[in-house]
């Protein structure tokens, strides 16, 4: 039992604390605010927030954890032992001079999400506007990082304390916004997708889309097939998130009641974990992811308890609030569209903790890493770059234990127009992740 002074409890303190001693480091943990109880107690122990002596194992507090209100803060970052780190402390006495609990508070909290900031045009909190892409460590794990430093300070002072740390997984996640592109859309989508075609004169697709209804060829998007196979060869578990939206600009699945594509989600269901992918019209209209999940779990004859954000429509707190209130128990949603890294600062799953109540939640958030629209789209990179990219994030997770979360989309596999080359960087991907 690891006993920790402290000047009082607060959830903050409890959160943080349990993540990054017993999650990360698999100690059990107590506190105490009785310095005669903590001076006299045998086992291994340090101070936070409570100074004492040098005959003690002692880390400054900047206060942030017994605090419940949210407001700007200075972070005030410098370079201690070759990384950057913020939120300093003086105290000649601490064994850090920054407080590691109240900075990994603040970037898995995403406290600076619940601030005043910029929004791109589908709403969502931006990457450049996060103090992780502006001091340019979005590629680390700093959370993951300061752990480990924790655990070496406690193991130099107390050898005989025994630590479980976390081993490194590889967790591919591939999201179905559109299962085909042309089939199994239903007539009216199907006439105007080649009356479409006509009116632009693309008579090569007019051509292909009509080959392809007609069963005379593969459609572009069905790259399924393929995916068991890669999933069989490398021995891997993958989870897929299902758009089941009613059709609107930005929900293009195909409709949720035809029955080629819900053969094709049991399917995926035999071998896969199967989450809800809830629409983008439902961040605007909670109620309706209430429909979206009823719909899968019709479908798979079970409880649905993975979720992904489709268009990664991600609001704190509410968006999660929603989830919690759809019995969602696993989100996926934690990353950002238009850059590569570590949105929270971290790559271990962990509890969603809700600042505007100041409460720990049921909800555990998986924090992707790298999507390949991201690559592709947003930082234009080509398919060797890309690969380039995400070897040194799984290197980066492979580090401190933690847990690699790729998002893939089906069409991204299909070696057609602008993701030719693409399918290698998967495969790399995988191969490289497979790794230990």
């Amino acid at each position: 039992m690891l006993l920790i002074l402290v000047p009082k409890e607060t959830n903050r303190l409890h959160f943080t604390m349990q993540l990054m001693l017993t999650n990360l480091l698999g100690l059990e943990i107590n506190y105490t605010n009785d310095l005669s109880f903590f001076e006299n107690y045998d086992g291994p122990k340090f101070s936070y927030g409570v100074p004492v002596g040098e005959r003690f194992l002692y880390v400054a507090s900047n206060g942030l954890l017994f605090e419940s209100k949210i407001y700007a803060r200075e972070l005030r970052h410098f370079t201690f032992e070759g990384g950057l780190v913020f939120f300093p402390v003086k105290d000649k006495d601490s064994v850090l001079p920054f407080d590691p609990f109240a900075a990994s508070f603040y970037l898995v909290s995403r406290y600076e999400e619940y601030l005043p900031h910029l929004r791109d045009n589908h709403n969502r909190y931006m990457a450049l506007g996060s103090d992780a892409y502006q001091q340019g460590y979005l590629h680390k794990p700093l959370v993951n990082i300061w752990s480990v430093r924790i655990k070496n300070i406690l193991h130099k002072w107390f050898p005989d304390l025994a630590f479980t740390t976390p081993v490194y997984s590889f967790i591919p996640t591939i999201d179905i916004d559109a299962a085909y592109a042309f089939k199994n859309k239903g007539l009216t989508r199907a006439i105007g997708g080649i009356a479409k075609a006509f009116q632009n004169r693309d008579y090569d697709e007019v051509r292909h889309r009509i080959r392809v209804l007609f069963r005379l060829e593969h459609d572009p998007f069905d790259t399924f097939e393929l995916q068991m196979q890669l999933q069989e060869k490398y021995n891997y578990r993958a989870i897929y998130f299902i758009l089941l939206a009613d059709y609107g600009p930005n929900d293009k699945n195909c409709p949720y009641n035809n029955r080629y594509f819900q053969r094709l989600i049991r399917y995926l269901a035999d071998y896969a974990e199967i989450g809800i992918h809830p629409s983008y019209a439902s961040f605007q209209q909670p109620s309706l992811m209430v429909m979206e999940t009823a719909r899968l779990s019709k479908i798979l004859k079970r409880e649905v308890e993975l979720s992904r954000q489709h268009f990664l429509k991600l609001s704190m707190p509410e968006t999660y609030r929603n989830l919690i209130n759809n019995d969602i128990i696993h989100d996926y949603t934690m990353g950002y569209a238009e850059v590569a890294g570590f949105r929270a600062s971290i790559c271990t799953p962990f509890p969603f903790f809700d600042l505007d109540q100041d409460s720990i939640t049921n909800l555990v958030i998986h924090p992707f890493a790298a999507m390949d629209g991201t690559l592709h789209d947003y930082m234009k990179l080509t398919p060797q770059k890309a690969t380039e990219t995400i070897n040194e994030l799984i290197q980066e997770v492979k580090k401190v234990g933690g847990t690699f979360i790729p998002l893939w989309h089906n069409p991204a596999l299909n070696e057609v127009g602008n993701w030719k080359g693409w399918l290698k960087v998967y495969i790399d991907m995988v191969e490289e992740g497979m790794k230990q």
